[in-house]
């Protein structure tokens, strides 16, 4: 059943056993009285009505974050924050003055050896 914008089409589109089409209010829209507020913030339309069809934000991004699209995505930005992560640390192992210079050092021993080689180059600039 296609709803038009003209009412009497409408009504051609509707046999007579048919409900009526069901128009969710828009909470943006709906009257915003002391007691509309109070019932949209505990989730219903009114007195004994829960609202069913919508989600809270929280399930909505649970549910989007469990979409095969969404993990591929977010691989991927992973992927690419991970590569720039470690080629930072490349360059900063660069930098330092490492003895044998072939020397593998895990991220923890570069940063350290950084923070040594900073102090010791204020040290001699304070001379």
């Amino acid at each position: 059943m296609m709803l038009s914008p003209d009412p009497a089409a409408e009504e051609e589109d509707l046999a007579w056993g048919d409900p009526p089409p069901r128009c969710l209010p828009d909470p943006l829209r709906a009257g915003r009285g002391p007691g509309r507020v109070a019932a949209a913030a505990a989730g219903e339309d009114g007195p004994g009505h829960a609202r069913s069809l919508s989600l809270s934000g929280e399930e909505r991004r649970r549910r989007r974050r469990t979409s095969a699209k969404y993990r591929s995505a977010h691989a991927g930005r992973e992927r690419v924050r991970v590569e720039a992560f470690n080629g930072a640390f490349g360059d900063l192992r660069e930098l330092l003055p490492i003895l044998p210079p072939d020397k593998k050092l895990s991220k923890i021993e570069i940063l350290r050896l950084a923070m040594c080689y900073i102090s010791y180059l204020s040290h001699v600039l304070e001379l």
